[in-house]
Order: C-alpha cells, then structure tokens, then sequence
C-alpha cells in the first residue's frame, strides 16, 4: 500500500546534507576516511563552566518534569542580559524573549504562524536553504531576491521596489550572512526596518553568526521601530560551542510571542531545566569566552584559505562567521563539479554554493569545524590530488 505524502512536502526535498552524508557513510564503509569540511557544527566543547551546571543540575530529583512553553525565567533573564551587554538592546524576558529548542526550529515557527497559501515570502537568494522549505511547507511561495557579490552580499532596495509586494507578507535576513559571510551596517539595518514598515513585511531577520570572527556583534533590534516590524532569531550553537544541546531565542514584541505561542505550544512540552539553566550560565560567560573562541578560527581560517588558494579560488578576506565563501575558477562548470571533483579525488567533502540557491552556483564554501591538524591532511590530499 503507498500513502502519497501531503501536498505541502510535495515541492519539499530532502536536504541536501541529509543526502550527501548517506553517500559519505557509504565511501567510509568502503575505506575511503573522507574529511567533511561542509557542514558548521562546531567541534569545540561549550566552556567547562557550563557542563558543571548540567551536570549538578540533572543530578537533582528535582529537574526532570515538564516545563514551562516560555522557558524557564532564569533562562529568559539571561538571554536579556546577553542582548543588553552585547547588543545593547533592553528586552523585557518575560514578554520580548522566547527560548526555542535551536533556532531553526523558529524558522518553522515564524513561516507557520503567519504565512498559508496565497502569501509570499521574500527569500535571500544565496540564503539558508530552510527559508525557503519553511515558507514551502506553509502553502506559501517562496519568492528570491538576489544579493551579489558587486553589492557586497546585501539587498538592493531599488530593485526590491520594483518587485510585486502586494502578496509578500515576511522577509528572511540573515547578518552575517550564511553563506558569504557578509556583514550588515546600521545604515543596511535602517533601510530594512524601513522597507518593512513601509511595505507592512514582517522583517525575519536569523542571527546566528554575530561573535564568529566579529568584533561588533549587531542586532537589528538595535535600529529604533525596529520591534514594531521585526523579529529575531539568536543561538547558543555556534558561539557557545552548543550545537547538538539545541537552544536558541526569539526575540519580538509581547503580542508576537503570543501569536507564535500558538503554533509553538502545540509543537513540544517544554525543553529540559538542566540545559536551560547551562545554557543560562553559557550566556553570561564574560567576553573572554568570545576572544578565546575566535582566536581558534582565525588559525582555522588561515588553513581554509590554504585550500582555497589550492583550488584557484577568489575570496574575500573580510567575511566572518563559521565558514569561508569563495569563487571557483572558470575552468569548472559549476559548484557541484568541483565539489564532486574533491571529494572523488582527495575524499574532501565541501559545499557547493548552489545548494543556497542559483546565486551561489559558481561558488564554494568550506567550513571552519576542525581541527587545524585535519585541514592539514586535507591540504596534502588536495595537493596529491591536483598534480
């Protein structure tokens, strides 16, 4: 007997990742020990502080029932905080700030609260491929906008004017940007909080990457109106080290808490105390944390660009965040065929650029997740292999 799959998977892939690493497994069962330099999942542990409170606290008899949709309120007090100290940004915990079970989880949330069928929903165009199957799985249509590297990654408003906005009712940002590691201004931030209001788009904007490799961590909840027409999604899991521990926040106005509380409730029970009040204690480490971090990536990062400069790639050094963004030379066709071409050859797994939409078609992306010893075997392989 074969159940069709609903509608709103129809036009919904598998992820790619999901499918690489199927194909992956199978070349290490058959001895060929590939090097996966393509997806961020941080490789360095949370700070040892943070262990030690999960660690008291789910030994406790105490810990272990449900717990509240909104999250626990220390855990809301210290995602405040973390916004006041470093964005400079007042938030009220127990009406502006909802923890999430990861921030990607909020993707879904945001798309599921207020888009269906009939909306539009404006997607960066090299952008997070789950803004877009969000929006997909909503009933709505996902429409691109393009940012290009001439425009240094950031959206052209003159040509967003010119669009048909009538039926776009959100619009996903992410700064810094995933994948091309672009950095927003306050002045980008204005013309945005701008845009939305002008247009009534509720501004989504994902930031995840704001103390990778960046001197000046920025909310866009800094801008003033901003909380009339934007929400923000932040994470613990690349700056914290605390992917696989899934916390995140979203951070809007008490009514739109509410309204996404609606979806969210009926979704999960609550997440563990323990990893709230860890995950608490990760947020107030003082910036000595982030400094000892980003000195690890920086070395990571000079290695990356080794391989890059190995493969003839262009890149810009300025970009931040968990990962390098470069052009591949034109003696490749596409993305995928120099990725391909690695990762057969020297057993190298990274990122097609394609994979973040048809912007991203000629470019590559390698992810900082790794030891520095790792990315020099990577190198040699690459070299035995290009010769």
């Amino acid at each position: 007997m074969d159940i069709e799959v609903a509608k709103r998977l129809q036009q919904t892939e598998e992820y790619y990742f999901s499918k690489k690493l199927r194909e992956i497994d199978e070349m290490n069962r058959n001895g060929s020990a590939v090097i996966n330099l393509g997806i961020g999942s941080p490789d360095l542990p949370p700070h040892p502080e943070v262990i030690q409170v999960l660690q008291e606290q789910a030994a406790l008899g105490t810990t272990h029932g449900y717990q509240s949709y909104k999250g626990a309120p220390a855990l809301r007090q210290a995602m405040a905080d973390w916004y006041d100290r470093y964005y400079h940004v007042a938030l009220n915990p127990n009406t502006e700030i909802l923890p999430l079970i990861g921030s990607k989880e909020g993707i879904v949330h945001i798309c599921m609260t207020y888009l269906q069928e009939g909306d539009e929903a404006l997607i960066p165009n090299p952008g997070y491929p789950a803004y877009s199957s969000a929006v997909t799985i909503t009933g709505a249509t996902p429409v691109s906008y393009a940012l290009t590297a001439e425009n240094n990654w950031l959206p052209d408003f003159e040509e967003l004017e010119k669009m048909d906005l009538s039926r776009v009712k959100l619009m996903w940002i992410n700064y810094p940007h995933m994948p091309t590691g672009a950095l927003a201004t306050r002045a980008l931030f204005e013309e945005i909080i701008a845009f939305g209001l002008r247009h009534n788009i509720l501004i989504c904007h994902d930031n995840p990457y704001s103390f990778i490799l960046n001197d000046n961590p920025q909310s866009i909840m800094e801008v003033p109106g901003a909380m009339e027409v934007a929400i923000e999604l932040n994470s613990l899991s690349k700056s914290s080290n605390m992917a696989g521990w899934r916390i995140g926040m979203l951070v809007a106005k008490e009514s739109r808490i509410a309204q996404i509380m609606r979806f969210k409730s009926n979704m999960d029970s609550g997440m563990f105390l323990p990893l709230q009040l860890a995950a608490a204690k990760a947020l107030s480490l003082d910036s000595s944390w982030y400094s000892e971090l980003n000195a690890e990536y920086k070395e990571r990062r000079e290695k990356v660009s080794a391989i890059m400069d190995l493969l003839e790639c262009t890149y810009d050094r300025n970009q931040v965040g968990l990962f390098v963004w470069a052009k591949i030379p034109s003696s490749y066709q596409d993305a995928y065929q120099i990725c391909d071409d690695v990762l057969y050859k020297a057993h190298v797994f990274i990122t097609p650029g394609a994979i973040f939409g048809t912007a991203g078609s000629q470019y590559i992306r390698i992810s900082l997740c790794a030891k520095p010893a790792v990315y020099e075997t990577a190198i040699e392989r690459i070299k035995q292999a290009l010769k």
